[in-house]
This record gives structure tokens, sequence and C-alpha cells, in this order.
């Protein structure tokens, strides 16, 4: 499902299922059937043609016969849905299934007959409704509605950058000296080879004018130059000329591609030339673009600007553009209120500043925007101002420009992604909202659409990578270094996808004070209500397919409120946040459906044991909770991904977790007992009958350490799929079964280590953090070698490292060791060394000590002495020390 085209996709699938012989219905209902079926795949690439096109740049006509066309799906849906809910009922048991299954061979119609008269009736009043909707279709000539590029008939607002005054250009000294140090580097060598660098951020943070700043700034520098925007659907034969007419001064229009390229090679083989190529969408753009360039080791240059991260990987190196710190954005935004002048003064006051500016997030673009808006309006109307802020009709050229640059990357999207986009109009700002959640819910509302060989629950995380991708989502690593667990969506996009998701009758969103009841939402497809005290009544939904809800943990009992669950039957996704529940109804085991179960901080002490029916049930989260995991959670044999808090070493789950052969993500957020060899050995043989999983996160493994060989790992073999490793404990083998040749996708690993050799972990090509549990006292030798490491961004260890030389760990952001530290000697760690870490950010040293004989003065004086050795690291605030009792390790 898409909004664009409402339930159209799923719509489509259902009527299909209806044909099939179980339904037994008449031969006159199955040619209505077959007519809807094609008169909706025509409106639904109808809808797909009006989807592309600006709401504003619409027929009135068209916007109303797409909205009632989507509507009409919907509704065709539930009752299609309801048909098929009342025709299989709840999951049977075994006693229940075989009276069916002799009930259906004695060709006893008493079980569907009835059903199928009503949809028969149901089906005629739809095929009605649809041919007046194809009528108003061929009258309006919606197939004649053409998707433009955003903004074709007006200015693209991004051309003012590249064209502003130097002095109105806030903030940009930092970027501007930053960029033009790293398209330096390797001008000192003989070589003297072609440097490629990649601008990368999202829309509104001045790419844009940073690369024409530092164009403008070096030309001088070069034989020739260029700088030419590409943008969304751009010519090929266009973005050539273009860099042929700077360059030569000439257009040649009668030229085709190839000897375009071709002219343009000849020009600049004897020539050191720099060339920007802004605003990139696509990576085929790109591939094509760089066959101008000639590698003629005369220090030329190449930038690109992009807001599409595989874009900027797949030209060179990534310069990724920061937001204004908050005394730029001040300085912007005061620049902007004064016509020009920074003339801020204590008049204004401070709270609504920081307000201002907190919204803003640092980008330029809405600095500028929201400046704007208040120019010449008196203090005492900013709160005002500031609470209307959005993208609704505001006669102002700022805030227009600032629409359509957001619009360009919202109809950059394919129709399933801008569906996703829109979903996230409910959550409020600053939020940072769970991944898998997320997901969780894309899937429940059928905005994820089903792909051969791929599950459902795959194919929305890659939905989401590709919103991170396009700078559309901002990625944050909350519970890992290295991995994107949450996700946030600054207020500018925020702004917009709320502003069209109320336009398109996408979601509604009641808060605490409205006091409107569900039934005059009769017609809301999706409702947010934020307000603790109206969870769930008896006007829920009927067709209720998302239900999430949460409130401050308190003590009093809200059970009561899931008395009607199971009346919910065609719920998809259940999520209880931080209420005090303590039991569910055992009800929710007729919840067919159900493929969702997500619950945080709720005082749930156990599933009751209905829920070991659903059988379509594919993730269950059980964070930040106390609730038993149930002896049989191998009976979910369905899940894909599995949260729970911990394991009790009296549980059934080591060898229960082996039934579930669909499981791709694992989370134990606490502990895992494995008190005796026999249950570490049903462990191990459990997860290696796992072939499809990708995610193994288990925060603490409690067990004895054995040397019994009867449990040991030799001969078992991980999935080769597995992309994040956390397994960290000792057992026979373990270690020789992680390795590059059994594990090529590994990319975050925490493990156990006795050894200080680091050979091994070097080896893995996709290896973005590392964490290895060791002994007190271990020191690592070399830190890389050639090729190492290629991807590591965080290093973690309870040893301590051996010095890096240039070339080890060159990606690496974050280092985290300890130090071993006894009287009256110097921290054994060459801290000067970090220099040779160019990309370093950060760095915690613990220093591990005995406080009865370590004086406190020597310990001062130790680390005095490393941190003057660290003064001559570009940045020396970056390092802290911690000191470690050795009792605390």
């Amino acid at each position: 499902m898409d909004h664009a085209t409402g339930a159209m996709g799923s719509l489509l699938l259902k009527l299909g299922k209806l044909l099939k012989e179980e339904y037994d219905l008449q031969r006159g209902i199955k040619e209505d059937i077959q007519y809807l079926e094609r008169e909706l795949e025509s409106m639904q690439a109808a809808l797909r043609k009006v989807g592309d096109v600006p709401r504003d740049q619409l027929d009135e006509q068209v916007k109303l016969w797409a909205n009632e066309v989507k509507d009409l799906s919907y509704r065709m849906e539930d009752i299609i849905d309801k048909f098929l809910v009342r025709v299989e009922g709840p999951e049977p048991d075994d006693k229940q299934h075989k009276l069916k299954q002799l009930i259906k061979k004695m060709g006893d119609l008493f079980t569907k007959g009835k059903p199928s008269h009503v949809i028969a009736k149901e089906i005629k009043s739809m095929k009605a409704r649809v041919q007046g909707a194809a009528d108003r279709r061929d009258r309006y000539r919606v197939h004649e509605v053409v998707a433009n590029p955003v903004g074709a008939t007006t200015v693209d607002p991004r051309l003012l950058a590249l064209y502003k005054d130097r002095k109105e250009l806030v903030g940009i000294d930092d970027s501007m000296n930053e960029l033009t140090k790293k398209l330096s580097v390797g001008d000192g060598d003989v070589s003297k080879q072609l440097k490629i660098l990649s601008v990368f951020g999202f829309g509104g943070l001045g790419k844009t004018t940073l690369a024409k700043a530092v164009y403008n700034k070096i030309r001088s520098q070069f034989d020739c130059g260029a700088f030419v925007p590409v943008g969304r659907n751009p010519s090929l034969k266009n973005i050539l000329n273009d860099v042929l007419l700077e360059i030569d001064g000439q257009k040649h229009d009668n030229l085709d591609e190839r000897q375009l390229i071709n002219k343009l090679q000849g020009l600049l083989r004897e020539k050191r030339y720099i060339i920007v190529i802004d605003d990139i969408w696509e990576t085929k753009t790109w591939e094509i673009v760089r066959c101008i360039f000639v590698h003629n080791n005369l220090g030329s240059k190449i930038i690109t600007t992009t807001r599409i991260h595989e874009v900027a990987a797949k030209a060179g190196e990534i310069y990724k553009i920061k937001p204004l710190s908050h005394a730029l954005s001040e300085e912007l935004f005061c620049t902007r209120l004064f016509y020009g002048r920074n003339v801020c003064t204590s008049d204004q006051p401070e709270e609504a500043y920081n307000k201002i500016l907190q919204k803003c997030g640092g980008v330029p673009l809405a600095i500028i925007t929201i400046a704007s808006l208040l120019v010449g309006k008196p203090v005492e109307v900013w709160s005002k101002v500031y609470n209307s802020i959005g993208f609704g009709h505001e006669d102002n050229e700022d805030v227009d420009n600032t629409r359509k640059i957001v619009l360009f990357s919202y109809y950059a999207l394919p129709c399933h992604l801008r569906t996703c986009l829109l979903y996230m109009s409910q959550y409020r700002e600053d939020s940072y909202i769970l991944k898998d959640s997320l997901i969780s819910r894309w899937v429940g509302e059928g905005f994820v659409q089903e792909e051969q060989g791929a599950g459902l629950f795959e194919i929305a995380e890659r939905y989401f990578n590709e919103l991170v991708n396009k700078s559309i989502l901002q990625p944050a690593e909350i519970l890992h270094h290295g991995i994107i667990s949450h996700c946030s969506v600054h207020d500018m996009v925020l702004d917009m996808v709320r502003l069209l998701a109320k336009e398109e009758n996408f979601l509604t969103i009641v808060d605490s004070h409205e006091q409107q009841t569900y039934p005059v939402y009769r017609n809301i497809r999706r409702l947010a209500i934020r307000n603790k005290n109206r969870l769930v009544d008896t006007h829920m939904p009927q067709f209720l397919r998302v239900l999430s809800l949460a409130g401050g943990i308190s003590y009093i009992d809200t059970t009561n409120h899931l008395e009607r669950l199971g009346k919910l039957v065609h719920l998809r996704y259940l999520g209880l946040a931080q209420m005090n529940i303590h039991e569910l109804p055992k009800e929710i085991g007729d919840l067919k459906f159900l493929h969702t179960l997500d619950f945080l901080e709720v005082r749930l002490q156990e599933l009751p044991q209905s829920v070991g029916q659903l059988s379509r049930l594919k993730c269950l989260w059980l964070e930040a909770t106390n609730t038993r995991v149930p002896d049989w959670i191998g009976n979910l044999t369905s899940l894909e991904m599995l949260c729970v808090n911990s394991v009790e070493d009296s549980s059934n789950f080591v060898n229960e977790i082996g039934k579930l052969a669909e499981l791709r993500k694992l989370r134990i957020g606490g502990s895992l007992c494995l008190p005796s060899a026999a249950m570490a050995k049903a462990w191990a043989e459990s997860l290696v009958k796992l072939q499809k999983i990708q995610v193994i996160d288990i925060a603490c493994i409690e067990s004895g350490g054995y040397d019994d060989v009867t449990c040991s790992w030799e001969g078992y073999a991980l999935s080769r799929q597995l992309r994040v490793l956390h397994l960290s404990y000792r057992q026979p083998g373990l270690l020789a079964r992680i390795n590059p040749l059994l594990l090529p996708s590994l990319s975050n690993l925490e493990v156990h280590v006795d050894a200080p050799d680091l050979q091994i972990f070097g080896m893995f090509p996709e290896l973005v953090t590392l964490k290895l549990n060791t002994p007190i006292g271990l020191h690592h030798n070399a830190m890389g070698a050639v090729g190492a490491f290629p991807k590591l961004r965080v290093f973690t260890t309870r040893g301590t490292p051996g010095r890096f030389v240039k070339g080890d760990m060159p990606c690496l952001e974050h280092l985290e060791f300890r130090i071993n530290f006894v009287q009256e000697s110097n921290l054994e760690f060459d801290f000067a060394s970090l220099v040779n870490l160019p990309l370093l950010q950060k760095v915690k040293a613990y220093i591990v000590h005995d406080p009865a004989i370590v004086p406190r003065a020597d310990l001062h004086k130790a680390v005095e002495v490393a941190r003057h050795a660290i003064n001559i690291l570009p940045d020396p605030s970056i390092l802290d020390f911690f000191a470690m009792p050795i009792s605390s390790d």
C-alpha cells in the first residue's frame, strides 16, 4: 500500500484471493470481481500519475477524484477483510481444525454460505461505485495528468546560492577553510593525482553555497573551471554542454553525448582544471559525468554536492557538511532579521531566541526562513509566530523557497517511500524513534510491498535505509556505536509532512486538550491521540490495524483498558509502552493477523498461553520489562525479530530458540544464564540452526568459562548473513568460528579474547565497530597493517593499544581503552601516536589502578604528562581520562 494509490495494491491481491475455489462464489459474482480487478488496476495507474504531481499543480476536480477513489479503496478493503475474517475465523486448535475439515468434506455450506451471500451483495455495490468513479476519471481526463519536475515553471530557489555576495555569507569560513584544506592534500606529491571530493548533507544545509564559495576562492589557481548545476531528471547532453560552455566558451548542440565527452576529454587533457557538479541525485548520472574527467596528474580538482549518501560514496571522499553552531545560527538569524546588520541586543528575549534556533537545528535555510517571518514584528508576538511556523500559506518569498527546496526531496521519492515519510507526521519534534518499532508499524499499515524471496520486515528495513541514504531521515546510534538504532526528522521536513498529511487526510492528531470522540472521526484512516487518559474505549474503530498505547508509569492498574482487545480481529501491530498492565486478555490469541507485539516498560509478568497460537507473529519485543520468556517460545515459528530482557537459568529458551528458523534479529537486553556445559552446548547448537540470522546482540552472558570439549564450537558454523555479533563469553572453539571467510558481512563485533593479536579482526572488510573484552593488563601489539581495518570507526578494548602508525585504522573516529597503572610509572601508551588517526573524534582512556598502592599525586602527574604529549593533535580536547579503581573491574 502507498498513499498515492490508497489501498489499491493490497485490495487487488485480496480480490484475486476471492476468485479461488475455496470461497465457492457464484459465477456472476466472479465476473464482477474480474471487472473490479481490471478497472482498479487502471485507476491505480492513474493515481500513481496524480501522486507524482505536486498538489498545488493539480486541477481541483482531479484532486477530488483521487481522494474519492482512495477512500473507496479503503472501504472496499474493509468489506473484504470482514468477509475473510468471518469465513476463516480465528486460528483453530487441533480438534476444531479436524472438525472444520470434516464439515468441508461433507459439503456443509452453513459456515460460508451466509458470508458468501453478504459479499455477493457488497460486490454488486462496489461495482456500481467503481463504474461511477471510472466515468468521472474519463470525464476529468485524469490519464492526461503529466508529472512535471517540481518547480519547472518557476525559478529554482537554489540558484540564489550561486550569486550571493561573499559579505552575506555567515558561518561559512570554517567549512570553506576545511574543504579547501582537504582539496589541497596531495598537492605536494610528485604524482599530483586528480582529487575528487563530495559535499554531502540534507537539503537546506548550504551545500551549493559552500561549493560555490570554495570554487570562487581557488578558481584562479587553475587553467580552467566550470560550476554546473544538475538537479533532478537531468539531461546528460545539457550537462555536458554546460561544462563545455564554461571550459571553452562554446556549446555544440549538434554533437551527441559520446562526441561531447570526447571533445571535453581533449580540452582537459593538458590543463589543470576545477569542476563543480552541483546537486546530483542519482549514481547513474555521476557514473556518466565522471567519464569527462581526465587523470592527467596536474593536480586537478572535482567537487560534487549531493543529499544522497550513495552518490557521495560513489563519487569519492565525503565531506559531510555540518549544521551551524548556536553562535553562528544566532549571527545568521540576526543578520537576516535586521537587514544585513548583526545587531542583536538584549531587548530580544533569550528564551524566544533559544526556542527558535533550536527549531532551526543549525540549518541556514530554516534560520533565514524563520527570521524573514519575524522581520518588523514586535518581540511580543514572536511566540505566536513561532507556534504557527510551518509550511502553510504564509505570503513570504523565503518561506516559499524553503517549501520548494524541501518538496524537491519529497517528490523525488518513489510512492511507497512517500507514504512511509508521511507516517512520520505523527511524531513530536525532537523525537528519537526506534527503527525496529517504526518499520513494524509500516508493515502493519500495509505500506511494505511484497517481493519474492524477501520478508516484509527485511524490505521495510531497506525502505528505512533508503530514506536515510536520501537524507530524509536523520540516523542516530543510541544503543551501540556503529549501529543505527533510532532516527529523527528535522523540524523543517516534519512541518512539510504534517501539512501534506493534513491536506490528504492521511493522519489526524488529537492533542490532550481536544475533547472530540472517536465517532467524529469515522472517516479517518489513522488517528494519533496524545492523551494519556483516553486510551481505549468502546468506540475503537472496528478495522484497526495498528494500535500503539503509551502512558507514564503509575501505580494505577490499566489492564482494563485492554478488555476489548480480542475484538480487534484486523489488528496487525500492538504496542504498549510505560503502562501498568499486569496481564493480557487470553482473547489476544484470536488476533490471527497480528504480526507484532511491541512492549516497552510494562509490568507484565508473563504472556498468556494463547499468544502461542499467533502463527503469523513475526516480531516480539519485550524491551525493558520483567516479562518471563515462555517455555513455548519455539511455537512462534514465523518470528523474524525477538527481543527479551533476561533469560533465567531455569528457562528452556536455549533449546526453543533453535526452532525459530525464520529469525533475523535476536536481542537479549539483560543477561543470558548458561550455568552448565550442557546448556552452553544447547545454546551453540540452537544458534547454528538460525541460518537467516543477521543480528545476535546479547548484552551479557553469564557462564563458567567451560573448558569442557563436549561444548566446543568446533565444527559449528554461524550464519554467513550475520552483520552484528555481540557474543562475549569464553567457550572453546568460538573465536575460530569468527573469521572473514565464514562471516564476510560482519560489521559489528563484540567478543572475548585472551590473546593480544588483532590481525584476524583487521581482515573483516565490512567491520565498523569492534569491542574486545580482555583480561586486565593485556597489551595489543601492532594496531594494523596495509589494508587492515578499512572501515573501522569504533574500537573499544579492555586492553592497552600498541602504538598507532600512519595507515592504521584509517577511518577510526572513536577509541576507548584501559591502561594498567602502577606506582611511579608513566602511562604505558604512546599518546602522541594518536596524531596518525586523521578522523579521530573521541578518545576515552580508563586508568586502572589500585588506590591502596598508587598515590593520587602520581596518578595526576602521569595524566599531565599524557596531556602534554597530545598537544600536537589538532584538537587535544577529544581525549578524556577516567580513573578506574582496580576493584571495580
